[in-house]
């Protein structure tokens, strides 16, 4: 089994954890860290907007597929993480129209949480590619 790092940015490196893990074997697989509505530099981004915070956590996800040679296509798990669950399903079309147009269909855990890591963030999104 060969494991490779995949970040697209390189700010959560410096907090002691990579964008991705490729591991790569009969299969490649790739576990996704948990991405949330920060930019490039690690800023967050969107606060008290629950649409744009799922729009930009996929976004980050996205990123962390490609940098490994995936897209949505390739997610087969996909665990969302809230600090609002009836806020994010009045939302939650901005997720599954992304993955609908991906022809994907990841099973998926939402679980609210009483808050996540970094202030004012409402959503996160962690997930698992196969390719």
């Amino acid at each position: 089994m060969e494991r490779t790092a995949v970040n697209p940015v390189n700010w959560s490196v410096e907090m002691g954890f990579n964008q991705g893990e490729l591991v790569s074997g009969h299969t490649r697989t790739l576990y996704c860290s948990g991405q949330t509505a920060m930019d490039g530099e690690g800023k967050p981004r969107h606060e008290g907007d629950m649409a744009a915070q799922l729009a930009l956590s996929l976004d980050n996800v996205e990123a962390v597929l490609g940098e490994a040679g995936m897209s949505l296509a390739n997610l087969v798990r996909i665990n969302v993480y809230t600090t609002d669950v009836d806020l994010l399903f009045q939302h939650y079309g901005v997720l599954a129209s992304r993955l609908g147009a991906a022809q994907a269909a990841p099973s998926t855990t939402m679980l609210g949480v009483t808050r996540l890591a970094i202030p004012g963030q409402m959503v996160e999104l962690e997930g698992t590619a196969v390719a």
